[in-house]
């Protein structure tokens, strides 16, 4: 019989929610403390005791689809990253699939159909109530699942809009069933890092929207407004603040590689003229070339599984990075970028506290700029927030609380905008450091905890199943299955090209040939069979 080990705070978790009375779970834990394990643990038991129940995961971005099947294939769960609504039916020797909100808000309905009776996990849940259109989505498609474990690791919003199949109180207050805080996981130890935030202060001087000539530290009390534009000025990729904390932040890094070969530092930017410049910075003052990830696209997902296990030291990014992108070597970061929402300054710590067995005592350091903003998230970084309902006036009042955009500059039109331009920014003094693990009991002598091992009940076996021989396949049965479909696809269009044959006949008849309607249906043993038919039709073309 497999086993796994769990973390403390999951085999609780995991007790209760198999001990739970309705169809729906919540559990919020800190990023890093193991949500995606717990969640796979609890799916592969309920299918266990489900045969042909299928597993469904959803999830905010296209790279988050990859990690989470990577994770079910090593506890056995077979899961299709690839399916639409127009694939049909899933493969029979697959457990399920993990897709995204916005796919499934664009096919409610066919999700709706396949998730009847499924097992699905609603990875960061809170994007279902971010937008009115993915949650409404999120209703249609999973009304009708028999399980639906909702997870989130960061402050949930703070809106009108409730969070589909999430419990709130007579007061408008999320109910989580389980609820495992930053401040909880460093009181336990080996869950996650210790963050430090360097704050670096600064002397910022800027043309101001109306023309005229402005100037502050970031000690001085300033409105809205300028607090926004002070904040951009320091940013600014001209003047000789962000090239001062970056070589700091450089310097740190290479100092924590002494005891953490390979350890990684990560720069969040404002957006992705910003990211080439500060990439550009990086180079310029400490002669490394950073990986520069901009976007959301296949490449960007593979920059960034090559980057997660490589060895450069820096990483630039704008958003894609922010959430729940695993990259354990993360150990430094610089918050580089005018978003300043809790949220996302929530999101961005999170990448830096994955913990890694075997290394002992293993603070992150984030450098901050001393914005008062940003002062007071690190500060109040161990503290748990909970969803709420707010009125619609109370919205009204604070509707600058968004997810992840920082509000637009109001008053100045765009006329006014297009003056404001960055003239210095200047850092000043040693770094102000806060650290998150001040006021935890001190421990005489630093200990991993080992957790529990758990038992995991077998898997049924799937329909056509493929044998041990392909199981062994060097990258798993997910990326077998792909090179598989790549094999299939070349093939297809070299009997095309050599007969004449449309590629839609030369599909149809090896489908034909199989017992298949469409490939994406195909089991892995249907495609080496339409594989090894396809060669043989080569050979005698």
């Amino acid at each position: 019989m497999r086993t796994v080990h769990l973390r403390r705070w999951q085999k609780s978790a995991l007790d209760q929610f198999r001990a739970r009375e309705r169809p729906d779970f919540l559990a919020v834990a800190t990023p890093g403390a193991g949500k995606t394990t717990l969640a796979l643990v609890a799916a592969r038991q309920a299918l266990a005791e489900a045969p042909g129940r299928r597993l469904v995961v959803v999830v905010p971005t296209q790279h988050l689809k990859t990690q989470w099947a990577d994770a079910a294939e090593a506890l056995d769960l077979h899961l299709e990253t690839g399916w639409s609504a127009r694939d049909g039916r899933l493969p029979a020797d697959t457990h399920g699939l993990v897709t995204t909100y916005q796919q499934v808000a664009t096919s409610a309905g066919a999700f709706a159909s396949l998730s009847r009776d499924a097992f699905v996990v609603l990875d960061e849940v809170h994007h279902a109530g971010g937008d009115r259109a993915w949650g409404d989505a999120v209703l249609t498609a999973f009304t009708d699942a028999r399980v639906r474990l909702c997870l989130s690791g960061t402050p949930f919003r703070s809106d009108t809009r409730a969070i589909p199949f999430v419990r709130y109180d007579d007061s408008g207050l999320a109910q989580p069933d389980v609820e495992y805080g930053y401040g909880d996981a460093l009181a336990d130890r080996s869950v996650v890092r210790p963050v430090r935030f360097p704050r670096i202060a600064g002397e910022m001087e800027w043309i101001d929207a109306d023309g005229s000539h402005a100037g502050a530290s970031f000690d001085d009390a300033l409105d809205a407004a300028r607090t926004a534009r002070r904040l951009r000025t320091a940013l600014s990729t001209d003047g000789e603040w962000l090239p001062d904390v970056l070589a700091r932040a450089h310097r740190q890094l290479m100092e924590v590689r002494r005891t953490h070969p390979g350890a990684a530092g990560l720069v969040i930017a404002i957006d992705q003229d910003h990211a080439r410049a500060v990439a550009e910075l990086l180079r310029r003052h400490t002669g490394t070339a950073p990986a520069l990830v901009v976007s959301e696209d296949s490449a960007s997902s593979r920059r960034i599984a090559t980057f997660t296990h490589g060895t450069e030291p820096w990483l630039v990014a704008v958003r894609m990075v922010s959430e729940g992108v695993d990259i354990p070597r993360l150990r430094v970061g610089v918050f580089a970028t005018t978003t300043t929402t809790e949220l996302f300054f929530r999101q961005a710590v999170g990448r830096l506290v994955r913990w890694t067995r075997g290394l002992g005592a293993q603070p992150s350091y984030m450098f901050i700029p001393d914005d008062p903003r940003l002062r007071a998230h690190a500060l109040a970084i161990t503290i748990q927030r909970r969803h709420s309902l707010r009125r619609d006036d109370e919205a009204e009042e604070t509707a600058d609380d968004g997810v992840f955009d920082e509000p637009v500059e109001r008053g100045g039109g765009d006329q006014q905008m297009s003056l404001f331009s960055a003239v210095s920014a200047v850092a000043v003094g040693a770094p102000s450091i806060h650290r998150v693990e001040d006021g935890l009991p001190v421990m005489a002598e630093w200990r991993e905890d080992v957790g529990v091992l758990v038992d995991l009940v077998p898997l049924p076996l799937l329909s056509q199943a493929p044998d041990g021989a392909t199981t062994a396949q060097p990258g798993g049965l997910r990326k077998y299955r792909h090179s598989l479909r790549d094999a299939n696809a070349t093939l297809t269009r070299r009997i095309a090209r050599i007969t004449g044959l449309s590629h839609a006949q030369v599909n149809g008849d090896l489908n034909r040939r199989i017992g298949l309607e469409r490939i994406s249906e195909a089991t892995i043993t249907q495609l080496e069979r339409r594989r090894d038919h396809a060669t043989t039709w080569l050979r005698t073309a």
